[in-house]
């Protein structure tokens, strides 16, 4: 109940900020935050920099998500898993 809680929080974070923090990223994506870090540095994920800081925007966030699920799904298509029917 409470990880649902905190799930919740975070949802409701990034849906109401348009401009999000590397933190912020890193708790919506369940990894660290060097990790986010490390991908906008290497430019692996929609990022820009306000002094030294990173910030993300939300909408790009989101749309960054969408290309990686879509990308995933192509590349599993053509693999055999364990439900497909023989």
């Amino acid at each position: 109940m409470i990880i649902v809680d905190m799930l919740k929080k975070v949802v409701y974070m990034i849906k109401s900020k348009e401009i999000l923090t590397a933190k912020e990223v890193a708790e919506y994506l369940h990894i660290h935050p060097l990790t986010v870090h490390r991908y906008a540095r290497e430019g692996r994920i929609p990022a820009f920099k306000i002094g030294t800081d990173w910030r993300f925007h939300t909408k790009y966030i989101e749309k960054w998500i969408k290309q990686k699920l879509t990308a995933n799904f192509e590349n599993r298509s053509g693999n055999k898993t364990l439900f497909d029917k023989e």
